[in-house]
């Protein structure tokens, strides 16, 4: 996840800010970044960082159905990072 974080943070400061949340989804752990803006997609990471769908954003706003369900399964939320620059 460090290296997610410091991926982001080379980057111009997303508006609004990154952040990055811990969940329990269907029994394992994931970590979610919430989309930025507009059309750009939210991403769901398991917890190696691997993609495993994102849950909404994207030209549609639904993300790319992957996994529909994610915000009404989803259990144990923890903010993990917040970009405070």
């Amino acid at each position: 996840m460090v290296n997610m974080i410091n991926q982001i943070k080379s980057q111009d400061k997303w508006s609004p800010p990154a952040s990055i949340y811990r969940y329990v989804y269907k029994g394992k752990v994931v970590y979610f970044i919430p989309q930025r803006c507009c059309d750009i997609p939210s991403v769901l990471l398991d917890e190696q960082c691997n993609t495993v769908c994102s849950p909404d954003g994207g030209i549609s706003g639904g993300g790319d159905g992957g996994c529909t369900d994610f915000f009404k399964v989803r259990s144990d939320e923890k903010l993990i990072w917040k970009d405070s620059r």
